[in-house]
């Protein structure tokens, strides 16, 4: 018999009314009593540890849930964790470089409806996900949602409503759950490296979304206020030269640059233009290649804490491939 345990932080799922909307109001016993399905070979513990919608989740709510985890990571087969969707690819992808290569999985999933509604998804993604935790290949860190199983680094929101809500961006989902049964798409991975465990981020990391005629004087305030400055540019890359030469007058060995794409599908290629070819003979500046947005900020808080301010020892941590994160061969240079 399998042992999972349940770990709740509260989201959709667990919503119930307020006078201002939904809010987070069902322990994990609840969710439990509402599922009302009784598991074959399974033994399921619960544990409530937020009650907190995920635009609330923070950095160190990451660390909190990782410390859980791996208080408990001996007693039990496999972990499944309920979050709210908003921000739950950033948990996943955080929880992927917090514990690296478990052979035990963890699987996070969450809802569109509350499971209190009538009509709602949270009772199918919630067992799909004690029955992928209990699969006996399953490992690492997982995203279960609609009937996708979608490795950590890769899961992206894509629909605010509909219960398709999450994509695997750059990279197939890794199986399907079905009618309590698993479709396996990636067979015989190999054997896992040893896992490692972390308990340190740095959240000195700044996200900016390049607009056409953005402010070219911003770029010396986020420099002296952050260490990791994450640029989100236009199309396979590339910086308008007026940002450009303002960046050159503020990166030096303690700032770490990375260039990603605004698109979705396919990452970026700093190859391709005039405009990102004099990004990426820069030194300096890192490209983040096929990486979503919510791992690459993530890796990022996870590689400064390591490195100490080494920014060769960053570039290394950063390019290490963890849970399907990074596909694309590096580019010249990198």
């Amino acid at each position: 018999m399998k042992k999972i345990l349940l770990i709740t932080t509260g989201g959709t799922i667990a919503s119930v009314p307020s006078e201002r909307g939904l809010r987070p109001g069902l322990s994990s016993m609840a969710l439990l009593e509402l599922l009302n399905i009784e598991l074959q070979n399974i033994h399921l513990d619960a544990l409530n540890l937020f009650d907190i919608d995920s635009t609330d989740i923070s950095p160190d709510h990451w660390l909190q849930i990782t410390k859980t985890i791996l208080n408990q990571y001996d007693r039990y087969d496999g972990f499944v964790i309920t979050h709210g969707t908003d921000t739950l690819a950033y948990t996943a992808s955080a929880i992927s470089y917090l514990i690296q290569f478990s052979p035990k999985p963890i699987v996070l999933t969450g809802s569109q409806k509350s499971i209190r509604m009538d009509i709602t998804d949270a009772k199918t993604n919630l067992l799909d996900s004690i029955y992928y935790a209990a699969y006996r290949e399953a490992r690492d860190t997982s995203v279960v949602f609609n009937g996708k199983v979608i490795a950590g680094t890769r899961a992206k929101k894509v629909r605010s409503k509909s219960f398709d809500a999450f994509s695997s961006l750059n990279y197939p989902p890794l199986g399907l759950v079905m009618d309590h049964r698993i479709a396996d798409f990636i067979e015989n991975r190999g054997p896992l490296p040893p896992m490692e465990v972390y308990n340190e981020l740095d959240e000195s990391v700044f996200l900016l979304k390049l607009i056409p005629g953005l402010d070219r004087h911003l770029i010396k305030y986020i420099f002296e206020h952050y260490k990791c400055i994450i640029i989100e540019s236009f199309g396979v890359g590339g910086i308008p030269i007026t940002l450009f030469e303002e960046l050159q007058k503020y990166i030096t060995e303690d700032k770490i640059v990375i260039i990603t794409t605004q698109v979705l599908e396919e990452g970026s290629d700093l190859n391709v233009y005039e405009v990102g070819k004099r990004v990426a003979d820069h030194p300096n500046i890192i490209e983040a290649l096929d990486m979503t947005t919510e791992s690459i900020v993530t890796k990022s808080m996870w590689a400064l804490a390591e490195s100490k301010g080494d920014r060769h020892r960053f570039k290394s941590l950063f390019y290490k491939k963890i849970n399907f994160d990074l596909l694309k061969i590096q580019l010249g240079g990198q």
